[in-house]
């Protein structure tokens, strides 16, 4: 005798009472993911501890559009587009200096942006200006290419870390190192203007190898580098100042890859140059 098989299961399809329950479940485990993956922090307003729930959307999506300007150079420098891999680092340089001054502006600073700014930063100035750099013509050099690439990335890892411990104890006016942004810029500015020559003699790998090295030290260093933080933009300027700008803008545009070269080369060396001087400065 056969038994119908249809007995044999009774369970097996949903019956329309089953259905608000699924949902309900799924409503627990949305509300539980939810609240497990929630970001709280606690910060003092009006001498009082507050616990905020959430993040700032805001400035987070200009760190958020620095650390993809990042990944892209890494991607590019990989693909052999050595400009466009110069160019997105130096984009991301741009939003960097945005998500701060808009965090500020609207009032939406915390410390998950804080620290998420300091991680778009290492990829973004740290690993993306070496991989750009080795994959372009530090490789041809052997262990000593990749060793170069490395103290880059190191140095500016551990200039990110002194930077955030120091936020707060030393003259905003002063950067203490090289800041990554300007390290990054002169070597992105390097690889995009010898790419450019295709410059690929044993001289300018030995020059691009001591940019890298001498750049990584200089973050980690003592120099001091003029910030720009105390300059005032809201106080009326003479009308020289506006014309130098646009004259500025015009050298920039004819050749990009050349004047930003000299213009990020000429801050890297800035920091040494006052050092040497005060050195020499009498009563120093």
């Amino acid at each position: 005798m056969t038994q119908d098989t249809r007995d044999a299961s009774p369970s097996a399809t949903p019956t329309p009472h089953d259905e608000p329950e699924q949902a309900q479940r799924n409503e627990d485990m949305t509300a539980t993911f939810l609240r497990e993956t929630e970001v709280i922090e606690e910060s003092m307003e009006g001498g009082e501890k507050v616990r905020r729930k959430g993040i700032y959307l805001l400035p987070n999506l200009f760190t958020t559009s620095a650390l993809f300007s990042g990944f892209f150079a890494v991607v590019a420098g990989i693909n052999g587009d050595f400009s466009a891999a110069a160019v997105a680092i130096f984009i991301a340089m741009v939003l960097d200096g945005l998500d701060g001054r808009v965090a500020r502006m609207t009032n939406t600073q915390s410390a998950f942006g804080a620290e998420y700014d300091s991680l778009a930063d290492m990829i973004s100035f740290g690993m993306a200006p070496a991989l750009v750099a080795f994959t372009w013509i530090l490789q041809d050099i052997g262990k000593t290419g990749w060793v170069v690439a490395f103290l880059y990335v190191a140095c500016a890892a551990l200039r990110l870390a002194r930077f955030n411990v120091q936020i707060g104890s030393v003259d905003k006016k002063w950067f203490i190192g090289l800041p990554s942004p300007s390290a990054a810029a002169l070597v992105a500015a390097s690889v995009w203007t010898f790419n450019s020559f295709d410059a690929d003699a044993l001289g300018f790998k030995l020059l691009m190898l001591g940019v890298v090295a001498a750049t990584g030290i200089l973050m980690v260093s003592n120099v001091r580098y003029y910030s720009f933080k105390d300059i005032d933009f809201k106080k009326p300027v003479p009308f020289v100042v506006l014309l130098a700008v646009v004259l500025g803008f015009v050298m920039i545009s004819v050749e990009p890859s050349v004047m930003l070269l000299l213009l990020f080369g000429a801050y890297v060396v800035s920091g040494p140059l006052q050092a040497v001087a005060r050195k020499l400065k009498p009563g120093k």
